[in-house]
């Protein structure tokens, strides 16, 4: 069931919240256990936060995005003095398949990306002010909900919002991924890197608003950027393991201890990793099946991209 119409306040909906159904276990590991949360209501943002609301953000607080910012060496325990320049990761389609073993070559490191800058130094914002913002880091995003006096939303508030009224579909629309043939998102099609559908100018983020919003009125909760949330990423597999309650639990942050999400593939950068949500147009049925209000994977705090975005909540102060 979707939630009153009427609901509306400068471009966010009310959700009422309630108890629903977290998580799946028919895709990957990560997303199970399914399990029950309980949402207090709150206020969400139509869309992701756009390059128009973000320009408006920089100029009345002069904010400078990580991207902008030239990384320290000692952070970075290996990394040459002469690479210590401010960019961002940009998504550049090969020219074929690529063979077997290589890890996501498409991703290069471009000095000079950056929100302004979205396909590298070369590049501007012009004809996009309507499309997300990206290679936003989790501070970017944090400091611009603090500003709009808002904040980023929990995981579970996002799943929540993304599964408009009904945890049994895998989409946010429905069970299939192009009911009747209509794309309902945007997403890769064709054969994810070297082979796209769209022409090359439209490989990226598209316009909010493009696709059709979900049951509760809100647009690109699937597809297009990934949008950061406030939990500190973990496996599913220990909460699976974890004794079960006979409580539901009531709004759910995540781990409290950042050292859970470090990436126990590089021990020596002890780096936090929050949950990102919603897949984005690099998502393919060939790929990576993440366009689902479930689906989920970490990233650093420290990192930004050409495919992610965030959009912001507002809770409502609790009865007194």
């Amino acid at each position: 069931m979707s939630e009153p119409a009427d609901q509306t306040q400068a471009g966010m909906r009310r959700l009422a919240g309630g108890v629903f159904e977290m998580g799946s276990e028919r895709f990957y590991p990560e997303e199970a256990p399914r399990r029950q949360v309980r949402i207090d209501p709150f206020w969400i943002d139509e869309t992701p936060v756009s390059n128009d609301d973000f320009q408006r953000f920089v100029d009345a607080t002069g904010h400078v995005t990580l991207a902008e910012i030239a990384p320290d060496p000692a952070d970075y325990p290996g990394m040459p003095p002469e690479l210590a320049v401010a960019g961002s990761l940009v998504f550049e389609k090969p020219e074929g398949p690529l063979p077997r073993g290589e890890l996501t070559p498409w991703w290069q490191f471009q000095f000079g990306a950056d929100w302004r800058h979205p396909r590298g130094p070369g590049s501007s914002l012009d004809g996009l002010g309507a499309h997300p913002v990206v290679h936003i880091a989790y501070e970017d995003a944090a400091a611009y909900a603090a500003w709009a006096g808002k904040a980023l939303p929990t995981e579970a508030e996002w799943e929540y919002a993304a599964r408009g009224g009904d945890a049994d579909r895998d989409y946010a629309w429905g069970d299939e991924l192009a009911p009747g043939g209509q794309i309902m998102a945007n997403y890769w099609l064709g054969d994810f890197p070297y082979s796209s559908e769209q022409p090359d100018q439209l490989v990226g983020p598209s316009a909010v608003r493009n696709y059709p919003p979900n049951d509760y009125g809100l647009f690109d909760m699937i597809g297009n950027v990934w949008e950061w949330t406030t939990d500190w990423y973990a496996e599913r597999g220990a909460a699976a393991a974890a004794p079960k309650s006979c409580c539901i639990p009531h709004n759910p942050k995540g781990p409290a201890s950042v050292q859970v999400s470090y990436d126990p593939y590089t021990p020596e950068l002890a780096i936090g990793r929050k949950v990102l949500k919603g897949g984005s147009f690099l998502c393919a049925p060939n790929y990576c099946q993440r366009y689902r209000p479930a689906a989920r994977q970490p990233g650093a705090v420290d990192s930004s991209s050409s495919h992610i975005g965030f959009r912001c909540v507002r809770r409502e102060a609790p009865p007194v």
